[in-house]
């Protein structure tokens, strides 16, 4: 099964290798019929502590690193690796 990728902005850089990427959706509510937002923060790696507050950046879920933390950051190289 294919991992997902999502991609969102970047709301804490605080910790260690850990950054918290808000990601958004959006979709057609089945009674209302009117686009609603939702969003969800996930806890990422960032191995280089190089993405700070504000970057947009694409996450790809990972066995698990940590308590929380089950995905990491896709960056240029290893998307164009993969493809």
């Amino acid at each position: 099964m294919p991992r997902r990728i999502l991609q969102g902005t970047v709301t804490s850089d605080k910790n260690d290798q850990t950054i918290t990427v808000l990601v958004e959706r959006r979709f057609k509510h089945p009674v209302l019929h009117k686009i609603v937002r939702s969003s969800k923060k996930y806890r990422a790696h960032d191995a280089q502590n190089q993405f700070k507050t504000g970057d947009s950046v694409r996450i790809m879920e990972c066995a698990p690193i940590s308590k929380t933390k089950r995905w990491t950051v896709v960056t240029e190289e290893a998307a164009q690796a993969t493809a």
